[in-house]
């Protein structure tokens, strides 16, 4: 996965946003470049802590107004892809830490921990009492808008396999 994200917003112990809008640079919350989910999420990091995992909001790196470009997912074993552009200013990234196997999916499936992420595109948790997060106050005659695309793809092997992805033949 890939964000387009230099902050991420760290949480409390009780995973509401502590108002710091922290740098990705050198943590596990770093995923300016390509790199598997799983990867970092064991580590001793406060915040992978904290969440479980990942159950983040990261502030997306904007250029100008409009619909940008958010986050990218390669699945390595079929090269599907899914690509999210946005007009919001965040992102939370959630990677099913407390999934239990107590929830059953298609064909049976049944949801253990971390067995499936969430991305979703929003302004920033809690924003009504950060006041140095994107406002969320809307007055009466204000319209609301925003605007959130996913585009669905895929990729050949050469493009997005890793030294360390193991080969299907």
């Amino acid at each position: 996965m890939q964000i387009d994200a230099d902050r991420y917003t760290p949480v409390d112990a009780t995973l509401i946003p502590t108002g710091e809008l922290a740098l990705v640079d050198g943590t596990p919350f770093d995923f300016r470049q390509p790199i598997a989910i799983g990867k970092r999420i064991g580590g001793d990091h406060p915040q992978l802590k904290n969440g479980v995992g990942y159950d983040h909001n990261f502030v997306l790196t904007r250029k100008g107004d409009g619909l940008q470009h958010a986050v990218r997912v390669v699945d390595p074993s079929t090269g599907r892809t899914m690509d999210i552009a946005t007009t919001e200013p965040g992102l939370q990234f959630y990677s099913g830490n407390f999934l239990d196997g107590t929830y059953t999916g298609k064909q049976g499936r049944v949801y253990q921990r971390r067995f499936a992420f969430v991305l979703e595109t929003q302004h920033f948790p809690d924003s009504p009492n950060k006041p140095q997060f994107p406002s969320t106050t809307l007055r009466p005659g204000q319209t609301y808008r925003s605007r959130t695309v996913f585009t669905f793809g895929v990729e050949t092997l050469h493009d997005y396999r890793t030294p360390d992805t193991p080969s299907s033949s």
